[in-house]
């Protein structure tokens, strides 16, 4: 999602307790979002939809292969990107990762309807992913690329997203049963209308 600059007037820059505080609370939202969908088998997009479908086809842990997945991106985020936005990806993108290793041996869930994890997954997924969007922080590979396109070619971040993510929807088909990525839909969808109603340049006039 789409970024504003720590330039504009009357923006008034995050201090350092305040990006650690949105950046440690995102990343434990969206492990929570995580662990869900893991219990009953479902997806999401970007590069952890991508951890998504090498955890169910090979049986690798999620968070590692969520850390390694985005290995390769953190060099184009620094040289496109910048080092602010980088670090604090990384930062994200590694607490994530130990989320998801984690968690797991703290809590059991016994029982849980796959439409009820999607619709609480995709808001999860949609608070974090927001809080990381107003402290200049992602999750990696996917937000990467689709910045920069909309930088350097001017396709929308947006559109270059769905695109990405309805790639990845398509290769579960491989991985888990056709219901599952119905359900997965579904969690994509309530995903996206938190962030298009929460998530409008103008509203918030802190970075």
């Amino acid at each position: 999602m789409p970024m504003p600059s720590p330039t504009d007037p009357g923006v008034q820059v995050h201090t350092p307790f305040e990006d650690a505080q949105a950046i440690f609370t995102g990343t434990l939202f969206v492990s929570l979002a995580l662990i869900l969908y893991g219990q009953v088998g479902l997806m999401t997009g970007g590069t952890a939809g991508a951890a998504f479908v090498l955890h169910y086809a090979t049986g690798v842990s999620l968070g590692k292969l969520f850390f390694l997945i985005n290995l390769p991106f953190y060099w184009f985020a620094w040289q496109r990107m910048g080092r602010e936005f980088t670090l604090k990806t990384f930062v994200a993108i590694t607490l994530l990762s130990g989320f998801a290793e984690w968690s797991p041996q703290l809590f059991a869930i016994e029982r849980l309807h796959p439409a009820y994890a999607a619709v609480l997954g995709g808001l999860l997924l949609g608070s974090g992913c927001l809080f990381l969007a107003r402290h200049r922080a992602s999750l990696g590979g996917a937000t990467v690329v689709s910045l920069y396109l909309q930088q350097a070619r001017g396709w929308r971040a947006g559109k270059v997203q769905m695109g990405i993510d309805c790639t990845i929807l398509a290769l579960s088909l491989f991985v888990i049963p056709a219901d599952r990525v119905a359900y997965s839909v579904l969690g994509a969808v309530a995903m996206n209308l938190f962030i298009a109603v929460n998530h409008r340049p103008g509203r918030y006039a802190v970075l």
